[in-house]
């Protein structure tokens, strides 16, 4: 077992609070204490708790990111920006994974209000009152990264996901395709859901292109709903040429579906992701995707929580990136 505070308290001869001055303001320590104390950590060996060595600016150096599916590679690239950042401030980072559950979101709110951190960043889920009122009890600073909130003033890094969408579908169009399928996320998602399906069909409607029904089908923006997002979008558009998913793990589910059926990609069905997760330009043929700045996007997050701790009555600026269609393999040129 560690040894703790008390354990150098009691070899030092001295109270606990003594060990934390010497810890944290040595100097306000007479000597002939400071000395004891410094030799009792030395001989245990001891190394003080972030969380509870009450540093000299109250601050505990660690930051927090909550994200709602660790085995989403979309987040790991997230979170690599983030804790980048994190690493160059000398902080420590917690990565927590409520799995979009309120009951295991709330649980780890109650956990850091005991263990104190300094920041948050909390990712791409919507943010609900229950979500704003446990920010607003912890009393930290919280950034969103791939989300944001027109209820509540929460600052932001995301990209505009109505009009990368919207490119995605001039895109195909541009390429010839006018018989053009969808898969979106959940019409409940207010950030991968319905502002790129809203973007999709806005559109579809200024080239003068169906867009109905009959033409979107829905996802989770997983792998094996894409698949059979896939194979429902087919069954209603036998004829269709061109599919735009609102993720890119439901454009490789596409994909699969797509050869699996003795068709190819993209000589039969042309495919369009979003995303550009590392996996997209792995795969035969590589995915043609509408790209995020997903580091750089972790980056900005962390970049920007960090200036509303450092300086918390200051106001600061929502942060929108550019997206970029990224040409590979999958979409073929009709014209």
């Amino acid at each position: 077992m560690s040894p703790t505070i008390h354990d150098v308290a009691n070899r030092a001869k001295v109270s606990i609070s003594t060990v934390s001055r010497v810890v944290n303001n040595p100097l306000a320590v007479r000597k002939e204490k400071r000395e004891r104390v410094l030799q009792a950590i030395q001989e245990l060996g001891y190394t003080p708790n972030p969380f509870a060595s009450g540093l000299r600016d109250k601050r505990t150096m660690t930051i927090v990111a909550m994200i709602p599916d660790i085995s989403n590679p979309f987040y790991a690239q997230l979170f690599r920006g983030m804790e980048d950042v994190a690493r160059a401030k000398k902080n420590n980072m917690i990565i927590c994974n409520t799995d979009q559950d309120e009951g295991r979101f709330l649980e780890y709110m109650a956990y850091f209000k005991k263990k104190k951190v300094d920041g948050m960043i909390f990712a791409s889920d919507p943010i609900t009152k229950t979500y704003y009122d446990s920010f607003t009890d912890l009393n930290i600073p919280v950034v969103l990264a791939a989300t944001q909130s027109e209820e509540y003033d929460l600052p932001y890094v995301k990209v505009d996901d109505y009009q990368a969408a919207y490119d995605a579908a001039v895109f195909l169009m541009k390429n010839g395709h006018r018989s053009i399928g969808m898969i979106s996320g959940p019409i409940s998602d207010p950030i991968a859901g319905k502002p790129r399906l809203d973007g999709f069909r806005a559109a579809a409607l200024k080239h003068q292109l169906e867009c109905g029904e009959d033409r979107v089908v829905f996802g989770d923006l997983h792998f094996d709903s894409g698949y059979e997002a896939m194979r429902r979008l087919y069954g209603m558009m036998p004829d269709i040429t061109a599919v735009f998913a609102a993720s890119d793990s439901m454009a490789l589910g596409a994909m699969a579906f797509v050869q699996r059926t003795g068709m190819s990609v993209p000589r039969h069905i042309s495919i369009m992701g979003f995303d550009d997760l590392t996996v997209s330009r792995m795969v035969t043929p590589a995915l043609t995707t509408v790209a995020q700045p997903i580091r750089e996007l972790g980056e900005q997050a962390a970049s920007l929580l960090f200036q509303r701790i450092e300086n918390p009555h200051k106001l600061q600026n929502n942060i929108t990136l550019n997206h970029e269609i990224v040409v590979r393999e999958t979409v073929c040129n009709k014209n």
